[in-house]
């Protein structure tokens, strides 16, 4: 099995940090493994949340106490020591980027030449709102607005050409709220545009392991029949922050990707 959505960030950029997380992996039976971070920790990518600051006093206190904390050179040190090493399971790194329309050029022009594995792409801001943070955020919000917003930025990302995969694509409905109107149509368009661009879609376990009361276990069926039906490859991601959570969950959502037919 492959788990392919893990933080380091709860720890040190060490070897010592690093091996904690593959030993979870050999006690999990985990393959490989697959290490991320979140773009907004690194100094070098905090000019592109400029466009979500300065509209909410939430944002903009997540912002100041996490953003732009970290230096890339510190994790691409790691990484270089890391490919000296040898280790039981075969271990890739890149990075987990927040797409905002507009910046993708930024985003090529900060990661062009850092010889990361992969970068997959997020949506976790929608015009502003950060819409997976806390439920109380969702208080006044048009929620059929949020919906229809979040696919269209998701197949915006998709069609970028910037990432080889997207991360958690059904991340929206974590709290249980859920729009008036069916999905089946911006699932079949952010399906079609993930495949066009032969990207990978997670089947992410994180959001049902950190709200279990209201959020869905990885993507709709409809919406993996959807990447079913345009040729997408799935994989699956426990999303860990820390050693423990490594192949948290990545074995149901196999089971579930498997019992969706086309």
């Amino acid at each position: 099995m492959t788990d392919v959505h893990i933080h380091l960030e709860g720890g040190e950029y060490t070897l010592g940090w690093l091996e904690k997380f593959v030993s979870r992996a050999k006690e999990t039976d985990t393959d490989e493994i697959w290490l991320l971070e979140h773009s907004y920790l690194f100094r070098e990518f905090a000019p592109m949340y400029g466009c979500i600051l300065g509209k909410n006093a939430f944002t903009d206190g997540w912002f100041s106490r996490r953003g732009g904390i970290r230096e890339l050179s510190e994790y691409l040190a790691l990484i270089g020591e890391a490919r000296r090493r040898s280790f039981p399971v075969r271990v890739r790194f890149g990075l987990e980027v927040c797409y905002f329309e507009g910046a993708e050029e930024f985003v090529r022009d900060v990661t062009r030449g850092l010889g990361l594995d992969f970068l997959v792409g997020s949506v976790h801001f929608i015009d502003g709102f950060a819409f997976d943070h806390e439920a109380a955020l969702w208080d006044g919000v048009d929620i059929d607005r949020a919906y229809r917003r979040y696919f269209e930025s998701s197949v915006r990302l998709a069609e970028s050409g910037v990432f080889d995969g997207i991360a958690h694509p059904d991340s929206i409905g974590l709290f249980g709220f859920q729009p008036s109107f069916p999905l089946d149509e911006y699932y079949d368009a952010l399906a079609a545009a993930v495949s066009n661009s032969g990207m990978y879609a997670e089947e992410n376990a994180g959001t049902y392991r950190r709200h279990p009361d209201t959020s869905p276990f990885g993507m709709n069926a409809s919406l993996i029949r959807a990447m079913k039906r345009h040729g997408v490859r799935i994989v699956t991601a426990s999303d860990a922050h820390t050693p423990y959570d490594v192949g948290a969950g990545i074995r149901e959502a196999q089971r579930a990707v498997d019992s969706v037919t086309v």
